[in-house]
């Protein structure tokens, strides 16, 4: 087990919004997560990442069988922890780079051989047909919506995170964005990275393997189901599961 979540309450200042939320994930394992607007979706991610805005005031986070309360965003970045966001940040200042270089050293420790860095921006450049001169922009500054997302999983695909949570990573984008990003998916797939994929969409899980799907209401997950739950709720909603 990868990930392991029991009883799980927490929330900002304005209130809780996880209210006892159970979720466990084997390495490998591809879960979805869907639910309604203001189910607690994205706190999830934000808190499993360790967002400083949310507190979190019972039950127990776990990753690789050791436990991530206290634990700081960039200590579980390093332990092999990835979050994509909705709205990723503009840094003026900062080329792409620059900033997967340095993510890079700072999760191995170790100093970053150029050659060796450059040849793996090109051939994951390739894979994604991304032209390498994405690369050498300022993070996401004056990038579109669909170059963001693509930023994103090519960071994915360099970081080579053990865990990756997608966040509404198909929010908004055109079928070439789609395609590119769900190419970059399933190549992190395929190298055993485990997926828990934020949604409300299903375009990008089109050519996924879904092992589980889970249903979000009211900061619990009320029902879980495999792959086939996806399109029973694209063809009937949510309504059965509201007030559950």
């Amino acid at each position: 087990m990868i990930l392991d979540i029991k009883g799980l309450r927490a929330g900002t200042e304005e209130g809780e919004i996880l209210k006892g939320l159970d979720l466990s994930m084997n390495a490998g394992e591809t879960h979805v997560l869907m639910g309604p607007n203001g189910a607690g979706k994205s706190t999830l991610g934000n808190v499993i990442m360790g967002s400083p805005a949310y507190k979190v005031t019972e039950g127990s986070l776990e990753f690789e069988g050791e436990s991530l309360l206290g634990v700081a965003v960039n200590e579980r970045a390093k332990k092999g922890i990835f979050l994509s966001f909705q709205n990723p940040l503009e840094v003026p200042g900062l080329t792409l780079e620059a900033f997967l270089r340095s993510a890079i050293r700072e999760k191995s420790g170790k100093p970053v051989k150029v050659f060796a860095f450059r040849k793996k921006m090109e051939e994951t450049a390739a894979l994604l047909d991304m032209d390498m001169a994405f690369a050498e922009r300022d993070l996401n500054t004056g990038f579109s919506g669909g170059e963001k997302k693509k930023a994103e999983i090519f960071q994915l695909l360099l970081l080579e995170p053990k865990l990756a949570i997608l966040d509404e990573t198909d929010s908004g984008l055109d079928v070439d964005a789609v395609r590119t990003v769900s190419k970059g998916i399933r190549l992190f797939k395929e190298n055993g990275g485990t997926l828990l994929i934020i949604t409300h969409s299903t375009r990008i899980l089109d050519d996924l393997d879904i092992d589980r799907t889970h249903v979000l209401v009211d900061g619990r997950i009320v029902h879980s189901g495999d792959g086939t739950l996806v399109e029973e709720i694209n063809a009937g909603g949510y309504a059965k599961y509201l007030g559950a």
